[in-house]
């Protein structure tokens, strides 16, 4: 029997039920494109049925599917066609309603790749520097200058519309 024939239909239905909205937000972090979004969207759970993962637990199911997602994302941008094009752009495209933004929201996104995801999980997703350390496969030192800086640079951007305690 094949790797991809592990999970029923509805398993992968309630996997993604569950998760979706999330790789949908750590996708459109970096993509920018709602239609961007949708195929990176496509391709984690296109990746999960293929290869059929097992998971000790629905954290550990989460934890794998942002870790795709945000590989396939890092090599969609870094394609030789995508360097080509212009991220203005796509801030005059309609905006999705699969995902609310606000203005703090936009300057995450806006921050430097190694960052964005960091500031991503912590806030939004509410991992510790802990656990997103595994996600990432980086130190947990890594993980928290990486908190450190990104605090910096969003105090700087936001002023006072900046708070730590979100």
């Amino acid at each position: 029997m094949s790797k991809s024939l592990l999970r029923t239909d509805k398993e992968i239905a309630e996997i993604y039920k569950r998760h979706s909205k999330t790789v949908y937000r750590v996708c459109f972090a970096y993509m920018k494109s709602p239609a961007d979004t949708e195929d990176a969207v496509q391709d984690t759970f296109f990746q999960l049925i293929k290869s059929g993962p097992a998971f000790e637990s629905e954290e550990h199911e989460k934890a794998w599917l942002i870790r795709t997602a945000t590989n396939i994302c890092k090599n969609v941008l870094r394609h030789w066609w995508r360097r080509h094009e212009n991220i203005e752009d796509f801030y005059n495209l309609p905006s999705s309603e699969n995902i609310e933004t606000d203005d703090v929201f936009q300057v995450v996104m806006e921050l430097p790749e190694k960052y964005k995801t960091v500031v991503y999980l912590y806030y939004y997703e509410g991992y510790t520097s802990v656990e997103i350390a595994g996600i990432l496969k980086k130190p947990q030192s890594t993980i928290r200058n990486y908190l450190h800086e990104a605090r910096a640079i969003l105090k700087e951007r936001l002023g006072d519309d900046f708070d730590e305690e979100q």
